[in-house]
């Protein structure tokens, strides 16, 4: 992947989940209404903290992106938050999955960038 390209997904992906972590402690982006079965989904993540550990991953994730430190890390580490977010919009909130998807793809992306880092995992 070319380095100016790679740049710039990896400043979009930090910057998307800087300010979506960073919302779940804040809430400056409005929810709107959601279905009982969504917010009861929600009211379990918050009574067990996940949503604050994956806050917290988002904005480490993002900050990491940003100064280009640890990225390769914090990319691996993220995909299981973009699979889980993909995966709750297509199951229970379809409307909203188009961010998800671009949170995946761009995950994804970062991921291929790094790829020269990841050689000696993928070595048997």
């Amino acid at each position: 992947m070319n380095s100016k390209v790679f740049m710039v997904v990896r400043i979009l992906l930090g910057l998307f989940v800087l300010i979506f972590g960073l919302n779940k402690f804040f809430h400056f982006i409005p929810m709107g209404e959601m279905p009982e079965a969504v917010m009861g989904y929600f009211g379990a993540l918050s009574s067990t903290h996940t949503l604050t550990l994956v806050a917290l991953v988002e904005v480490l994730t993002g900050v990491a992106l940003i100064f280009n430190k640890y990225g390769a890390l914090m990319s691996l580490i993220l995909m299981s938050v973009s699979v889980c977010a993909v995966l709750f919009h297509a199951t229970m909130a379809p409307e909203g999955i188009g961010p998800a998807l671009g949170l995946l793809i761009l995950n994804v992306l970062a991921l291929v960038g790094y790829k020269d880092r990841y050689k000696d995992l993928l070595r048997a």
